[in-house]
């Protein structure tokens, strides 16, 4: 994947990069029976009042089902095609099983359309095949990373990221997440190998408001640029501090550095090292 420059001809493509989709079929290989129409609160509650701030609007788009268990054990698979999904930082894969059934998966980095993909705890350690983290080597790169064997993958799904094999005790595998947290996980849960598709996700830069408006962002508004009526850091003569020995939601809780992780979370035991 490349990113694309503008010619500026315009405030708003002075800056702007995309992506050259280049990994894209050009060929469309997209499947109506794994899409379905989807609708969003826009941040309201079920009385229209805005409960979650910045949220509403965005292009119309539908979801597309992926397959994120990974189930189809010794069933070999042919990439039909790398496709664009709009819910997703990531591209998508359309897989092809020699049983008739077809999938969508997360699109790995170096996947390409004609490659032939495995699951199962003895298929080889090639990209795109799934297997139990018992069955990977250490030091290999993974994603798409069960937390339960068998409710499927949940964890390392965005852009560009990938988790590390670092070490194998017992029934437990210790992962390197890519937030450097080093967390424990159990040996029959699965993960694909290799690294997620779109590297180059994070080096694109927005170039205008109107572009976020079409993922669906509304406007962030400053505290301290609002009344006191309508925010702890409201109010004061001109341009002025917040007035807070620290930085508080517009509810009055502390925010910006505090933790909010629950003290009691039955994953606090699996976790060796804290993100940080």
């Amino acid at each position: 994947m490349a990113i694309r420059l503008y010619k500026v001809s315009t405030p708003g493509t002075r800056n702007r990069t995309v992506s050259t989709f280049e990994e894209i079929n050009k060929k469309k290989t997209r499947k109506k029976n794994f899409l379905k129409h989807i609708t969003y609160a826009k941040g309201r509650n079920n009385r229209g009042i805005i409960t979650s701030r910045h949220k509403g609007g965005g292009h119309k788009k539908r979801y597309r089902i992926i397959d994120f268990h990974r189930r189809k054990i010794n069933i070999s698979a042919k990439v039909a095609g790398i496709e664009y999904d709009p819910n997703r930082s990531a591209r998508i894969a359309l897989l092809h099983y020699l049983d008739g059934n077809k999938k969508y998966i997360i699109s790995p980095r170096s996947l390409y359309t004609g490659q032939i993909i495995n699951t199962g705890p003895t298929v080889n350690i090639e990209i795109g095949n799934a297997l139990p983290l018992e069955s990977i080597p250490l030091g290999t790169a993974i994603h798409n990373i069960e937390i339960k064997p068998g409710r499927g993958g949940q964890m390392v799904r965005a852009a560009g990221t990938y988790a590390q094999v670092v070490a194998k005790e017992g029934v437990f595998v210790t992962l390197k997440l890519p937030s450097n947290e080093i967390r424990i996980f159990h040996q029959k849960c699965y993960a694909t190998i290799g690294q997620v598709g779109n590297i180059d996700h994070n080096n694109i830069t927005i170039g205008k408001a109107g572009r976020n408006r079409w993922l669906g962002r509304r406007p962030h508004v400053r505290g301290v640029v609002m009344n006191p009526v309508d925010h702890p850091h409201g109010g004061g003569e001109g341009k002025s501090p917040i007035g807070k020995t620290h930085p508080v939601t517009p509810w009055g809780k502390p925010a910006l550095g505090i933790k909010t992780r629950q003290k009691n979370k039955y994953s606090n035991p699996y976790i060796l090292r804290k993100r940080k």
